[in-house]
């Protein structure tokens, strides 16, 4: 620090000195005289300028000179590398100016620069630990993907630059879209640094996207291990895999291991809906309901949900109308201000053919936040008490085009997705999908939120307003049903559905008095 001032005043100082001589020498009319013993110099101002400039390249060649005669001085005196290493300083210099060089030609963006730049300073320094990441990255700018290919292969012989070679040939292979090589080379890369927190979220999304559960939880782990990821989100990303891994063995008919996979996930998480009706179910089958019944009305304290609303329904699923509906009490007393709690009132008072405590139920909520779902059961209420067809028609004319109510969004892209997935099917990111409303509806609502999915039962003689979730409906009923109206024999079709998750399957219909032309959507 103190030997760099004392160079930077030197410089002013002789700075001044020559601008100082400069000016006097200009002011003189005679120029210079300079007498050597016997010998005399007469020069002008120009030939003076001249002759200081060429006085300063002698100097410069003398100090060179004289740091060479005191490295050999030093050789002599036994400093066996001193000569080296005073030619290697100056190499040394040409060098990192060159790759400083090269640094700030690829950070602007001309990769032929910055390659050219490289190949200059690995000719002085010979550290290809340095120059070669600028050659494969300058490479991969200018669009060489062969040449930064080698480079990163280059890299995989020296220890210290293997990482580095390692992670690069798998960002190439994840661009071409190779996942199988990306995947064997992210496993490297995780054996050689487990810490580095990029390589271990690309590891997580290759495991995840290929299904591997069980490996994409010991790299979930790895990463609180190592202090990459807050404990709250390794939980909830837990539970996804978990969640994941249990929907895998069930695919497999391996209903042990998926139940045990599926409790599993909603301890990690209570608050996610799908983790929560797959641990309801599974609690179902093993003759818990009371169990069942806890884990459901946690989730549904957090988020209303119809998948949860259905789960509760599998509970007790041959029960009448009304004792669903008192059964349901103890569900719908949590949230009760919810649209969702809402709209499953209104639909259970219209399975038990109540149609005015439907409405009640319902409220404004089909004019003040009209969804595609609230203003269907509005129908069904009007039907239900015997409004004209016209006033049914109306009510589903509107529903064709009004939003579809809260979706599965990914908070990445804001795709909307039919059901649940760990995975992005549009962006590939990893626990991204919320259910709320999307900005701009996009796709069909799923069956298991546009369908009454808990309006069971079947009137013999009334009109009826049925949708029947596989597994839930209840027997039928003795058909003296309350403010039921016949339906007119002409009688419409209330509101198509698809198949919910996880298996359930609804529809709506309205049967004529006889039931002989009921017409029913799926």
């Amino acid at each position: 620090m103190l030997w760099s001032l004392i160079k930077i005043i030197l410089f002013v100082a002789a700075l001044a000195a020559l601008t100082l001589g400069a000016g006097y020498l200009l002011e003189t009319s005679g120029g210079i005289r300079i007498a050597v013993a016997n010998t005399e110099l007469n020069l002008g101002p120009l030939q003076s300028i001249v002759a200081v400039l060429v006085l300063m390249v002698i100097l410069w060649l003398v100090f060179k000179l004289a740091g060479l005669l005191v490295a050999f001085l030093r050789f002599l005196n036994g400093d066996e590398t001193a000569i080296t290493r005073y030619f290697i300083r100056n190499r040394e210099r040409k060098g990192f100016n060159a790759l400083a060089e090269g640094l700030m030609a690829l950070a602007a963006g001309e990769g032929r620069v910055a390659m050219s730049k490289a190949a200059k300073a690995d000719r002085y320094l010979n550290r290809p630990d340095l120059t070669n990441l600028i050659t494969a990255q300058a490479a991969e700018m200018t669009g060489d993907t062969r040449k930064a290919q080698e480079v990163y292969k280059k890299l995989l012989h020296d220890e210290s630059t293997r990482f580095v070679g390692v992670r690069g040939l798998m960002k190439q292979k994840l661009a071409e879209g190779d996942t199988d090589t990306a995947m064997k080379l992210a496993e490297k890369a995780f054996a050689l640094k487990p810490r580095h927190e990029e390589t271990q979220d690309t590891l997580l999304l290759l495991q995840a996207d290929r299904g591997e559960w069980a490996k994409a939880r010991e790299t979930l782990n790895a990463k609180l291990k190592h202090g990459s990821l807050p404990r709250d989100v390794h939980r909830r990303r837990d539970a996804v895999l978990a969640l994941s891994q249990a929907r895998d063995l069930r695919a497999q008919d391996r209903m042990a291991e998926a139940d045990q996979a599926a409790i599993e996930a909603d301890r990690l998480s209570p608050e996610l809906i799908p983790a929560a009706v797959m641990a309801a179910q599974a609690h179902i089958r093993q003759g818990k309901p009371k169990y069942a019944a806890r884990v459901i009305k946690t989730a549904w304290e957090r988020q209303p949900h119809p998948d949860l609303a259905a789960a509760f329904a599998e509970i007790a699923p041959d029960e009448t109308p009304d004792a669903r509906l008192k059964r349901f009490g103890t569900l719908t007393r949590i949230n009760s201000g919810d649209p969702e709690n809402r709209m499953l009132q209104a639909e259970l008072n219209i399975a038990a053919e109540d149609f005015p405590a439907a409405r009640r139920a319902l409220g404004d909520l089909a004019t003040s936040d009209p969804t595609a779902r609230s203003l269907t059961i509005m129908a069904a209420i009007e039907r239900g008490e015997g409004a004209d067809d016209s006033v049914v028609r109306g009510w589903l004319t509107k529903a064709l085009t009004a939003p579809r109510g809260p979706q599965w969004v990914c908070e990445n892209c804001h795709s909307v997705h039919t059901r649940w997935a760990p995975v992005c099917e549009n962006c590939s990111s990893f626990d991204t999908l919320s259910w709320k409303r999307p900005a701009h509806s996009e796709i069909a609502m799923p069956g298991s939120t546009e369908m009454l999915p808990l309006i069971v039962g079947s009137m013999g003689n009334r009109a009826d307003i049925v949708a029947m979730p596989t597994g839930v409906a209840p027997a039928p009923s003795d058909g003296d049903g309350r403010q039921g109206q016949p339906a007119p024999e002409d009688a419409e079709i209330l509101a198509p559905t698809d198949g919910p998750a996880d298996g359930l399957t609804g529809e709506v219909v309205i049967a004529d008095a006889a039931g002989d032309d009921s017409r029913k959507s799926r």
